[in-house]
């Protein structure tokens, strides 16, 4: 697998080695050694998720509370999205900014963000499945967000704002300069 770094620590960009035929590609997905080698994190991932959504739908930005905090491993299987992590730790030289990467069944490509970040993303694709690992397990009492369409973040999810579809929950979050973050840098 090829490491890619980005501006932000604790967000990296994952390319993997894909050796293909006639007979279709394989690739290695995950590989418990390679990641520590390459990352120098020993994560021990115990929650494998997977949605499926159709175009327009833009899911985040979410994240979870310590001490139930959340390292996310994700990828596309079918599709395209564009996936984004926001740096909510107090104190980082990087709080408030964002890293968007596209990922689709062509690019193989994997985005890692470590404890800290906000996540979500947009469906690009008519479908797409989308599946991520977790090293915590999911805690509803200690969901986070903060809004996917915050001015001062300036995302652009490759998605004209008409055709965002969000559930009821992702519509009513709350502005990052109005959000007291529980992680510091």
């Amino acid at each position: 697998m090829e490491l890619i770094q980005t501006e932000i620590d604790g967000v990296f960009i994952i390319e993997p080695r894909v050796f293909g035929d006639s007979r279709g590609y394989f690739f290695e997905s995950f590989n418990a050694r390679e990641f520590a080698e390459k990352t120098g994190l020993h994560i021990n991932f115990v929650q494998d998720n997977e949605s499926m959504s159709h175009y327009g739908v833009l899911r985040g930005l979410h994240f979870q509370c310590p001490p139930f905090a959340q390292s996310k491993l994700v990828r596309v299987v079918k599709g395209r999205v564009l996936d984004v992590a926001v740096d909510i730790r107090a104190n980082s030289p990087t709080f408030g900014k964002h890293i968007a990467v596209e990922l689709s069944e062509d690019n193989h490509r994997q985005f890692f963000m470590g404890k800290g970040f906000a996540h979500g993303f947009s469906v690009l694709s008519e479908q797409a499945i989308f599946q991520y690992k977790c090293d915590e397990f999911y805690a509803p009492q200690s969901e986070g967000a903060i809004a996917w369409n915050d001015p001062d973040l300036g995302i652009d999810w490759g998605i004209p704002e008409k055709d965002v579809m969000l559930s009821e929950k992702d519509k009513h979050h709350p502005l990052l300069k109005n959000f007291k973050t529980p992680f510091v840098y």
